[in-house]
């Protein structure tokens, strides 16, 4: 932390301690931290100026970044704090202030039962190929999720996984398995160039930190379809919604081509939502796609209305919408209803399964 200014040193600690899961500044504001899902001021140094904000956000940044930063208005980097803990970290402007927000990543990868996600997920760490998507809105864990089940595999197995993050977010030290990670702008130009080059690089599992449009879509499909595993995460609400998003990002022309393809390579999709619970913690959620050959059917078909009839009728196999884990959450008095309705994609269906309470 050599080169972080104190202020931002004495910040990172405090968010450390609280167990916060973002900061955020904006000049004349107080610095914000997300602790358990809710934002509260810290008010004790006063408010933030433009000029203290800008200092504080170079202080953790390397040259090439300041100048990817002034130049382009925003930038995505990492910081590392040995020890205790990494920030991801994205600095952008508004109404013409710099302004920061970063995300806690713990410096330790966490296991699939820390996180106490559904024990499918062993299954996903022992796959040899296919296409697996973790899925969910922003600040709802799906890199961590990812962590896990890689963290798994290089505990278990020996195999090259290569990374491609924006930025690098868990460090993966190598034990069974070789780790490589790479970070846009720091090695590599960009999505475009690793996904291309990937294959050269004799990898056995990929995970690609964000598939962003057609292009990285595209490209992890093939990656999988070429006997790799592959790991993606995806911004949508649902399983299905993550079907048709894929679809949804290539023109007309391109749509069948891609449905075949998704529905030979898909393996699974989990959908997650952090829940916050009785005690004040958050609790993870989570929807569960296996793309059996019903489901692959469908994809082929693009009957992907008919995926949540699959789901709600496949539980022997695995599967479940998440208003299966959000009344399993409510029964075991984890949550209260009322949180439960807030968070479900379904109530009508949330509320059958919870019956009269």
């Amino acid at each position: 932390m050599e080169n972080i200014n104190l202020l931002t040193q004495n910040l990172l600690s405090a968010a450390i301690r609280a167990g916060s899961s973002d900061i955020h500044l904006v000049a004349d504001s107080y610095p914000i931290l997300r602790t358990m899902g809710k934002l509260a001021s810290l008010q004790e140094g006063g408010k933030l100026d433009s000029e203290t904000v800008m200092a504080m956000i170079t202080s953790l940044m390397t040259p090439n970044q300041k100048e990817l930063f002034l130049n382009n208005l925003e930038v995505d980097f990492s910081v590392s704090i040995p020890g205790k803990a990494r920030f991801r970290g994205n600095a952008y402007f508004q109404k013409r202030t710099p302004s920061l927000s970063l995300r806690f990543i713990p410096d330790k990868v966490p296991t699939i039962e820390e996180l106490k996600l559904p024990s499918i997920c062993h299954s996903f760490a022992k796959l040899k190929q296919g296409f697996i998507l973790v899925t969910g809105p922003a600040g709802v864990g799906k890199s961590t999720t990812l962590a896990s089940i890689i963290g798994e595999i290089n505990s278990s197995r020996s195999e090259h996984i290569v990374t491609i993050e924006d930025p690098i977010e868990f460090v993966h030290d190598n034990k069974k398995s070789i780790v490589s990670q790479r970070e846009i702008g720091g090695d590599t130009k960009s999505w475009t160039n690793a996904l291309k080059s990937v294959l050269r690089q004799d990898p056995d599992i990929v995970y690609i930190g964000e598939m962003r449009d057609a292009e990285t879509i595209q490209a992890a499909m093939t990656v999988a379809e070429t006997g790799h595993l592959v790991f993606a995460t995806l911004h949508t609400n649902s399983a299905s919604q993550s079907i048709e998003r894929i679809v949804d990002s290539f023109s007309e022309e391109q749509q069948s081509q891609v449905v075949l393809q998704l529905s030979m390579v898909l393996e699974a999709v989990l959908s997650q939502r952090l829940i916050p619970t009785l005690d004040g913690k958050q609790v993870v959620a989570t929807e569960i796609l296996i793309a059996t050959p019903a489901v692959k059917n469908n994809i082929r078909e693009g009957k992907t209305f008919q995926i949540d009839n699959v789901i709600q009728t496949s539980g022997n196999l695995g599967m479940k919408l998440i208003e299966n884990s959000l009344a399993e959450l409510v029964n075991a008095n984890v949550i209260d209803r009322a949180t439960a309705l807030e968070y479900s994609i379904r109530p009508s269906l949330l509320d059958k399964l919870l019956g009269r309470r």
